[in-house]
């Protein structure tokens, strides 16, 4: 995926803020009971667990704080944003899914085989059928993935060397790859390689990019964009009705004190924070909850090598840029050390590389001063961009700013709406920017995000970061690598080399804050999330009544 922001973007009014005010901002966040890891869990893997049978079928109000936002419509195969992969999930399933543990499960495969590194043998649940009635055939799976081969989509990358699809026998589908690709089951996982009603599609009878037809819990009765969504229960989804969220309303709320105050009062069952201070903010409210979700997405600065005449053309400085990038602290002061720093592969997830081992890390910044001193950068300031949707980024900043100050770099910090951002960052060739800070989904496989280290791959990075043979080496055997140990020496030097070239920096991991008023419902909440689904497990949910 690309840089979650590049499309999921809205606007937010952003605070005027200075160094000093993080501090006094994340100190009284650290005086409450916010722990500086991750928090305690109720079962193994998760947040909140819901217990019992379904016993109050009925409504659940959600507020978040943005829609989704595809120029493609509801087509979920080129949906390139989080939030749009969680709304889509609601009607559509994949062949495969992901638990608690960022382990496969079925869903609407049953079972599937692999008798060569290079072949799939998928077996499909013959209770599945769309919510017009329709029963799910191989065909609906060949098509489907077949249409994804050929859209234009960042996804696409994500299946690999995908060679051929086609029904081997009945309920039964064969994938085979032209090479071994490790995420290649995690790219199933995700929304975009949903099944979709391929017959339909064909007929003319579905238009995905207006309407959404699919195997999964819900159907969608309306949507307001911007301002809505309202589902009903699917009555031919093969997982039965015992499941209490009968109907769902997704509700657009943009300020967070709104939606703070809805969970109080009980307007809104369970809704979004983007924020941290929600967490201290929320304490003590009766019968509320605020859970900080661990996720693999994270933050990163961008480098931009390839402005000609740009000092940032040198490998040095920018390595001594990011040498002097203090991760911890960003993670202490701007998150009041909820979150944690990432390399390339997101900390988070299994065989991931060791931020504190990378190179920058271990570099003594006095070092770093004395390339900078020697690079002779001049008294024109580094321009570093960010954009107003998420005000934690200009935090971010104005923290970077103090740290490259002190090895003599000079910068001014930008803001920008989202579409000048991206037209800046991601549009123009080369990117017209020095510095640029945003976030990455991190996905479930940790090889998957490793991707867009490759120009040719990503798509999106040609415009700031070079293309690098040992890079992409290492980046193509991290994907084609199956045993775990490999695959973990792979990515240590995988981060390592990123890190050296400096060019998209990873920083720390972007927190995800969950709140739900007990008197609505009782939630199951993962403790770690991969693709910004705060809504998995939904169908798991039970509603208090109270």
């Amino acid at each position: 995926m690309v840089p979650n922001n590049f499309r999921r973007l809205r606007g937010v009014a952003i605070a005027a803020a200075v160094v000093a005010s993080l501090a006094l901002s994340s100190c009284a966040a650290a005086s409450g009971d916010v722990s500086s890891g991750p928090q305690a869990e109720v079962a193994p893997g998760f947040l909140a667990k819901a217990g019992g049978d379904a016993e109050n079928p009925g409504k659940l109000t959600v507020q978040l704080d943005y829609d989704t936002a595809e120029v493609q419509g509801l087509d979920p195969q080129p949906a390139e944003a989080a939030r749009s992969w969680m709304i889509m999930g609601l009607v559509y399933e994949t062949l495969v899914t992901v638990d608690e543990n960022f382990e496969i499960q079925p869903e609407l495969a049953t079972a599937w085989s692999q008798p060569d590194p290079t072949t799939y043998v998928f077996t499909l649940d013959t209770d599945a059928k769309f919510s017009n009635g329709r029963a799910l055939t191989p065909a609906d799976v060949v098509g489907s993935i077949n249409r994804l081969l050929k859209t234009p989509s960042i996804w696409t990358g994500q299946l690999g060397p995908v060679e051929s699809v086609e029904e081997t026998a009945p309920n039964e589908v064969t994938v085979r790859l032209a090479s071994p690709h490790a995420p290649f089951l995690a790219a199933l996982a995700n929304t975009p390689a949903a099944i979709l009603p391929m017959a339909e599609i064909e007929d003319g009878s579905v238009d995905v990019t207006k309407e959404m037809l699919g195997t999964g819990p819900f159907v969608v009765e309306e949507h307001k964009q911007d301002t809505k969504w309202l589902f009903t229960s699917n009555t031919n989804w093969r997982g039965g009705d015992n499941f209490d969220v009968k109907e769902l309303e997704l509700q657009i709320v943009k300020q967070e004190t709104t939606r703070q105050a809805s969970l109080r009062e009980g307007s809104a069952g369970l809704t979004n924070f983007v924020s941290v201070d929600s967490l201290t903010q929320m304490q003590g409210a009766a019968g509320v909850s605020v859970v900080n979700q661990l996720q693999s997405d994270y933050y990163y600065v961008l480098l931009n090598s390839q402005r000609p005449g740009s000092p940032l053309e040198q490998q040095d400085v920018r390595f001594a840029i990011n040498a002097a990038i203090d991760r911890q602290a960003i993670a202490d002061i701007v998150f009041a050390g909820t979150t944690s720093p990432t390399g390339v592969t997101p900390s988070t997830l299994p065989g991931a590389c060791d931020p504190t081992g990378l190179p920058s890390a271990t570099t003594d910044v006095s070092k770093a001063k004395s390339v900078i001193e020697a690079a002779e950068l001049g008294s024109e300031p580094l321009k570093m961009l960010v954009y107003t949707d998420e005000p934690v980024l200009t935090q971010i900043a104005q923290l970077i700013q103090q740290q490259l100050a002190e090895i003599g770099v000079t910068t001014e910090i930008e803001q920008y709406d989202g579409a000048t951002y991206n037209n800046r960052v991601f549009t123009t060739k080369p990117g017209n920017f020095d510095l640029a800070i945003g976030w990455f989904a991190g996905y479930v496989d940790t090889s998957s995000v490793t991707q867009w280290w490759n120009p040719s791959i990503s798509r999106f990075s040609d415009g700031f970061a070079g293309s690098h043979d040992d890079l992409n080496e290492l980046i193509a055997a991290g994907a084609a690598a199956q045993e775990p140990s490999e695959r973990a020496e792979i990515f240590t030097r995988l981060c390592a080399t990123a890190d050296e070239y400096s060019e998209m920096v990873p920083l720390v991991h972007r927190p995800s804050i969950i709140g739900f008023n007990s008197g609505s419902v009782d939630p199951t909440i993962q403790s770690n999330e991969g693709y910004g689904d705060l809504l998995r497990n939904i169908t798991d949910y039970r509603l208090t009544g109270k």
